[in-house]
This record gives C-alpha cells, sequence and structure tokens, in this order.
C-alpha cells in the first residue's frame, strides 16, 4: 500500500466516533485508519440521566466494535499504555506494538484526586463514567440490603458535583427513600450567584445538604472535612475536576497545568506535525476551554480535515465559541440551562438536553 499513510485513531470520544464516519474521505486522501479503544463508549450527557435511574445502561452506550465492523473500520478493542513517539509505535495493553504514520488522540478525562481518595473501595469518581455505572449499581445493592439511603457525600463544587449530586437525589426517589446526600465543595463560582442560589433550594428540599469546604480523607463510616468537620460517608463520589487520560503524559510533548496535550489552532501538537488531539485531553494554546463534551463534538469536523489534509498541506483553524450551552440533568424531570449570563431551570431545559444528546447518540450509531 505505497503512499498509504497509518492513522492511528486512540480512543472513541466525539471527534473520533464522527471521523470513522468518513472513512471513504479518509481514504480517498491515502489515509487508512485504525481505531484503537476500548468496546463500550459511554455518553456523558446521558450519564447522569442513568445515574438517577431516568434511563437504561443502554441508553447512554455505544458498541464500538459493532460500529466499526459495521463501517467498515480497522478496530483494535485495546487501550495504549504507552507511546513511542521516535518510532511512530504504540505500546498497547494486550502487550502488542502499533506503527502509525499520524496520530491522532480523543481519550477524554480522567477525574482528578490529588489526595489519593479513590484507592478506598468506598470511593467512586466522576470519570471514567463506567465508575457512576458502578455507583448504582452498589447504591441499589445498598437498598436491597437495608432499606435506607447511604450517606453519600459528593466531593466537588463545580456543575459536574451539583449534577451529580441531583442525580443520587433522583435515584434515591425513584426508589422512595429519603436522600441523604451532601454535596462538599470549596467554591461555587461556576455560574451566576442567581441560578446557583436556586439550584442549592431545590436540592436541599430534597434532602441534598450543599457544604463549602474539602473532602480531606475517608475515614471508616465518616469523611474529614476541612477544619475538621465530620460527615457520615457510607460512599464517597469524587467529582473533584478533572486532567487529561494519562496516556497523553507518555508522549513527552508539552502539556498544560491539566496534563492537556498544548495543540495549535488546527488540533495538532505544538512540537509535533504528526501528532493531533482534540476533546478532553488537548487544548488549544491561544483559545484555552474548559473540559466539556461540546468542544470534542465542534472541533470533530476540523480535525477530519487536517487528518485528510497534512500530505497537501491546507489545514484548517478551529476557533472554539466563547459561550456555550450547557445543560445539567437535576434527576428529577427538570433541568438548569446555562449560556453565560443567561439560565433557566426547568422540564423543558430537560427536554431540550434529551432532544440534543439522544440525537447525537443516534447519529453515531447510524451508519448509512
Amino acid at each position: 500500500m505505497t503512499g498509504v499513510r497509518r492513522l492511528a485513531l486512540v480512543g472513541a470520544g466525539h471527534a473520533h466516533l464522527h471521523i470513522i464516519h468518513h472513512l471513504d474521505r479518509l481514504r480517498a486522501a491515502g489515509v487508512e485508519p485504525t481505531l484503537i479503544a476500548p468496546r463500550q463508549f459511554h455518553y456523558s450527557g446521558l450519564a447522569t440521566g442513568v445515574l438517577s435511574g431516568a434511563l437504561e445502561v443502554a441508553a447512554a452506550r455505544v458498541d464500538v466494535g459493532a460500529l466499526a465492523a459495521r463501517l467498515g473500520v480497522a478496530y483494535l478493542a485495546c487501550e495504549a499504555s504507552d507511546i513511542d513517539l521516535a518510532r511512530r509505535r504504540l505500546i498497547l495493553d494486550d502487550g502488542t506494538e502499533h506503527e502509525f504514520d499520524r496520530l491522532s488522540l480523543n481519550v477524554g478525562s480522567v477525574t482528578r484526586d490529588r489526595r489519593g481518595l479513590a484507592a478506598d473501595p468506598g470511593v467512586w469518581t466522576a470519570k471514567p463514567l463506567d465508575r457512576l455505572l458502578d455507583l448504582r449499581s452498589a447504591i441499589e445493592r445498598f437498598l436491597r440490603a437495608r432499606g435506607r439511603s447511604p450517606s453519600v457525600v459528593v466531593a466537588g463544587g463545580g456543575p459536574s458535583g451539583f449534577e451529580i449530586a441531583a442525580a443520587l437525589a433522583g435515584l434515591l426517589e425513584r426508589h422512595r427513600v429519603v436522600p441523604d446526600v451532601s454535596l462538599v465543595g470549596a467554591a461555587f463560582g461556576w455560574a451566576p450567584a442567581a441560578p446557583i442560589t436556586r439550584l442549592t433550594r431545590s436540592l436541599a428540599r430534597r434532602g441534598v445538604v450543599v457544604l463549602p469546604g474539602e473532602v480531606l480523607v475517608r475515614a471508616g463510616d465518616h469523611c474529614v472535612l476541612s477544619e475538621g468537620a465530620q460527615r457520615p460517608c457510607d460512599m464517597l463520589v469524587l467529582a473533584t475536576g478533572l486532567e487529561a487520560a494519562p496516556i497523553i503524559a507518555a508522549l513527552g510533548l508539552p502539556v498544560d497545568g491539566r496534563g492537556r496535550l498544548r495543540v495549535t489552532p488546527e488540533l495538532r501538537s505544538i512540537n509535533d506535525e504528526g501528532v493531533f488531539a482534540a476533546g478532553d485531553c488537548g487544548v488549544i494554546d491561544l483559545e484555552p476551554r474548559p473540559m466539556a463534551g461540546v468542544f470534542g463534538v465542534r472541533a470533530a469536523p476540523t480535525l477530519l480535515c487536517n487528518l485528510t489534509a497534512t500530505a497537501a498541506g491546507g489545514l484548517e483553524p478551529y476557533l472554539p465559541q466563547r459561550r456555550w450551552l450547557s445543560i445539567m440533568d437535576l434527576g428529577d424531570g427538570s433541568g438548569l440551562a446555562l449560556r453565560g449570563r443567561f439560565w433557566w431551570q426547568g422540564r423543558s431545559a430537560l427536554w431540550l438536553k434529551r432532544r440534543l444528546d439522544v440525537g447525537f447518540v443516534a447519529r453515531v450509531r447510524r451508519t448509512a
């Protein structure tokens, strides 16, 4: 296959799921892709809907292997454990190696755990998303065994912490028990004061206590908070911020403070023109944005264009929007929508979220 450029697509995130639907375009440009990713993709936009029990697990899950087979894309059901850039080889977790000419990374993010709390078996993390599915199962087992809500502490005062706390309240409400959920966070400045105040009050009416501070340690059946306070804690959930998946560090290329690969507006490494990244694992040097799925979705067409144009030049820049719509699923049939200073809370917000998220999953699953 003289002249064919071997493209390794590592990770089945939002951007790569878009790219594999354009196999003809890749091959027409002399690019032969191989997708390297776990067999299941868990869509973040529906994860809390599954956690709350409003949705079945299958609603947020895409069978990557089956999709790749239907599309005719070469697929390896593995994860990259190391990268040898000098030899242009991936070391996979099954012990094999995979050679490439171009590398694109769309591996998402993991929960930041600066205190090492996640090693405790009673602790769950917000990411990887399959941990939230494990959490739902653990709570349902607890309910069957004891007939009451476990004391759950959610660490992290950002939007993920609030959304997870609301989803847990929804799960417990669906099982007809009174929620015992505490949300502990250092700062709540991720949205204007008015929606945070309304959200905090609505959660309080549902049994979710919102507390300022930080979880320092989990000891037995309680958590120790900053300044020595304690909370009962059968289960601890970490929503303490995100950082890039560890494989990014293996590149040895420049990263930012969250471990994200620093890329140009064309989505390629500032130090290696053959390495690209999109979504949570990359950050544009001059246009930094938070880790949110919307950027992986919006970057996908630009990434596709540039992966097919690297031989002839003509790369296009991706300029992420400065404002974007985010909608939180509050677990009770309502949502909280935010876009800049504009916001609203209610059932219409959740209706819009479901329409967008279910539509995305349907488009990904479609093969014709």
